[in-house]
């Protein structure tokens, strides 16, 4: 199977990926790894990809589509895979139902969490790290014993530049601005199903994997 797992940044896309790649067998392409890692070996199109991330804004379709389609050629991606954070755009969309297409195969499924966007605020912009251990703290819901401070090393908490409000609040409108019409693009496919995202990782899990079966019936 060809799924694809949808949402906007903090719905919780990637830990839903992870579980239902482990769940399905099947390899979890994220493009935001895809990306870190070229961003990481310094290559030609990792430093471009990197110009995007800093601002908080997609990398361009060509990019993006080129990694993507490079990856699921690999022999692990030949019955199927898990697409995370890609499609993120109608136009790659599109090109991968191009390129799956001329080999017989098409996504069977693209799975959307849904989290409202005043949630999705709170999630992101609350995210803290410690600057020694890398320990993550988010203000709600797993505060630091004292403010700033971490509590394994004693080490400064600080904010990430993707994780700042104004950072939070532009990844956001690029999301719904660019990739909601990729959802009515699977709605008329019968392609598309929706899960809420607001309730527990595990509730959300069992949803997911619930609404698969029925489907797969």
């Amino acid at each position: 199977m060809y799924i694809i797992i949808l949402g906007a940044p903090g719905a919780g896309k990637g830990t839903q990926a992870d579980i239902l790649s482990r769940q399905m067998g099947l390899p979890r392409i994220a493009s935001g790894d895809l990306f870190r890692q070229a961003v990481e070996e310094k290559t030609e199109m990792g430093l471009l990809a990197k110009s995007y991330m800093d601002r908080g804004e997609l990398g361009p379709d060509e990019i993006v589509i080129k990694m993507i389609l490079e990856r699921i050629k690999l022999p692990d991606c030949a019955s199927g895979c898990l697409f995370d954070g890609f499609p993120r755009t109608l136009g790659q969309a599109e090109a991968l139902d191009r390129f799956l297409a001329e080999q017989g195969k098409g996504i069977d499924k693209a799975i959307y969490i849904k989290v409202a966007e005043e949630e999705l605020m709170k999630r992101l912009s609350g995210r803290w790290i410690c600057r020694n251990c890398q320990t993550p703290y988010h203000v709600v819901s797993s505060p630091p014993k004292t403010p700033g401070m971490c509590d394994k090393c004693g080490g400064e908490l600080y904010q990430r530049p993707d994780d700042k409000e104004e950072t939070v609040r532009e990844r956001l409108k690029v999301f719904f601005s660019q990739t909601v019409p990729i959802l009515d693009y699977y709605r008329k496919q019968s392609k598309l199903m929706e899960v809420n995202g607001s309730r527990t990782i595990q509730e959300v899990a069992n949803e997911t994997r619930s609404l698969l079966k029925a489907e797969s019936k």
